[in-house]
């Protein structure tokens, strides 16, 4: 029995710890994953060359490795910038699928205001954030991540859907 006790008041602090830890990020989540994917996208690309090289390569001078330009992750998010603006404009959804995706994902923090979330029943302060930044820095803010606010447009949501809570924020915030 003492040890269900001592397991029951754990379990709040590990939510909480869990939920602090995922929502304050300073930099958006998308950074992080870029460093992590770019190691790992030149030592594959290391071992494919190593494989296609013939036997009588080694009797042969290499050039030295460091003659090539290194990946770095600054680079690999700069590429992934630059084609992400070339790309066509997100579209959002409608008013109905953003309202959803706030039920399931935002209401979390804007509805108590964790972590400094304006509040959805804060209307001035949405209005005031609007005008300063408008719609679209809101959206991308909202999907990429910005300040203590983690990136929303991951795993199975796409920044359609993200758009689209915002959408239905700035529509509710009138």
């Amino acid at each position: 029995m003492k040890l269900i006790d001592q397991t029951k008041q754990l379990v709040l602090p590990a939510c909480i710890a869990i939920v602090l830890a995922a929502c304050g990020s300073e930099e958006p989540a998308a950074t992080t994953t870029t460093q992590a994917a770019a190691p790992a996208a030149t030592a594959t690309t290391q071992s494919t060359a190593e494989a296609t090289q013939p036997d009588t390569a080694a009797q042969s001078p290499q050039p030295a490795a460091t003659t090539a330009e290194p990946v770095t992750a600054a680079s690999v998010s700069q590429d992934s910038e630059a084609a992400a603006s070339a790309a066509a404009p997100v579209e959002a959804l409608s008013i109905e699928e953003g309202k959803q995706r706030y039920e399931a994902t935002c209401k979390v923090c804007h509805d108590a205001g964790l972590l400094d979330a304006p509040k959805l029943s804060a209307k001035e302060e949405w209005q005031k954030r609007l005008a300063a930044k408008g719609l679209e820095t809101l959206q991308a803010n909202s999907a990429k991540g910005f300040n203590k606010m983690p990136a929303q447009a991951v795993g199975d949501v796409s920044e359609a859907e993200v758009y689209a809570a915002v959408n239905y924020i700035i529509q509710t915030t009138q």
